[in-house]
């Protein structure tokens, strides 16, 4: 590479827009991937604990999801469907109840919103409010859910929110788990609201909710206040809402993260992860009685992605019919988290702390500035792992599902010689 050639602006920067980000933070061009690795245009390998931000639990170019999608390609499947009825559509509808819905014990009905998980977002928030008569949302200090409005006005990162350019009505906040550090009972402030006439709070339709906050900054809800906030959506006939976008598909162990808690929302959102690929693919899930859709009433040109369907029913059929991987994930947490312990330990500042569970977890820093260069510097030593948290604050793993034992340890490994280095 001559002099020349390093000066002259690429065609990224010349023609793509500045709103490009992740590209800055790993400014490489990546060529290829498999498994647990990328690997740019030279050939480098890199160790991606960053997993398309959740879209690839079971690793880039899985061989099993791959194999049937090139079957099905190869065979002029139906590639674009709209809402039409096409056999990779049923397949992936029967597979998805029969592995997922029916040993759980639930009763939802399965609607294909558009492909990403803001649009999952939004048909909840609008069914929710079509169902209930009402229009206001409560949602929970640094949740994430989108970045088209409706999802907006229930996030609460201000950058974001600040991205819209209009107002965003018809949402109020609450503090998710421990935001007050203990200090009150758990919905001593919300229920005070619900109960009081003078409070100025219109009755909600619905709470929405993630188990675990991710863009947020790895915040953990315990089971204990996931029960409780389903049980004040009962008594005050509010619909429970869970964004299981980012966590759900095993992230966190079991298929849906709020399993733990023992809980039955009463809508769900999933996106990423549950066409396996990386492929577009989003559903919105909810109790029968809440089907009051007219049709085309809520629809979308690509809500019929058929080549997602295909993978996500062969990721269902490879990876759920049993409880492996999910024995598998919990028992690599452990490991997770005994090597962020022990990096603490050493590390010597005070304000660093680790959480987490499954397979996601976050190493808070004290400020944004030292978390960014310890991303940085696990980049330059062949890792991929971004910031989260309302400062940047938190490093944030999201290692495949898939990751073999010895990448695991690769990886850990790489980001404590960078935490150390950025000491």
């Amino acid at each position: 590479m001559t002099l020349t050639d390093i000066a002259t602006p690429s065609v990224f920067e010349t023609v793509e827009s500045e709103v490009r980000s992740y590209c800055r933070a790993w400014p490489v061009v990546f060529e290829r991937a498999s498994g647990s690795r990328l690997y740019d245009e030279d050939g480098r390998p890199y160790l991606d604990f960053f997993a398309g931000a959740g879209s690839l639990n079971y690793g880039h170019n899985n061989p099993v999801l791959k194999r049937a999608l090139l079957e099905y390609l190869g065979n002029d499947g139906v590639t674009h469907g709209l809402d039409m009825s096409t056999t990779a559509k049923r397949d992936f509808l029967e597979t998805f109840r029969t592995t997922v819905l029916e040993p759980r014990a639930l009763p939802y009905k399965v609607m294909f919103p558009g492909p990403t998980g803001t649009n999952a977002v939004e048909a909840a928030l609008k069914l929710a409010r079509k169902v209930t008569g009402r229009q206001t949302v409560v949602s929970f200090t640094n949740a994430f859910h989108g970045m088209s409005l409706g999802s907006l006005a229930v996030t609460g990162n201000a950058a974001k929110r600040a991205g819209a350019g209009v107002p965003l009505h018809h949402a109020i906040r609450m503090p998710f788990d421990d935001y007050l550090d203990g200090q009150l009972p758990d919905f001593l402030w919300f229920e005070r609201l619900l109960n009081d006439a003078g409070s100025g709070l219109d009755h909600p339709a619905a709470v929405i909710v993630e188990t675990v906050q991710g863009e947020g900054g790895i915040n953990v809800a315990r089971a204990e206040w996931l029960r409780a906030l389903a049980e004040l959506c009962r008594r005050h006939d509010m619909l429970l809402i869970v964004d299981d976008i980012q966590m759900g598909c095993g992230r966190t162990g079991d298929f849906f993260s709020f399993e733990e808690a023992g809980i039955t929302p009463d809508i769900v959102t999933l996106s990423k992860s549950i066409s396996g690929y990386g492929l577009p693919m989003a559903l919105c899930l909810f109790r029968p009685e809440l089907d009051v859709w007219q049709p085309g009433e809520h629809n979308g040109t690509f809500r019929g992605n058929n080549p997602a369907f295909v993978t996500a029913t062969a990721a269902l059929d490879a990876y759920w019919r049993d409880g492996a991987l999910r024995e598998r994930t919990l028992s690599r947490a452990g490991r997770v988290e005994r090597a962020l312990l022990d990096l603490c330990g050493g590390d010597g500042r005070t304000g660093l702390s680790v959480r987490g569970r499954g397979l996601v977890w976050g190493l808070e820093f004290a400020d944004g500035e030292r978390a960014e260069a310890v991303c940085r510097r696990a980049f330059e030593t062949g890792l991929l792992v971004e910031t989260s948290g309302p400062r940047g604050e938190v490093v944030k793993l999201l290692p495949p599902l898939t990751a073999t034992d010895d990448e695991l340890d690769e990886g850990l490994g790489i980001l404590a010689r960078s935490v150390r280095h950025t000491a």
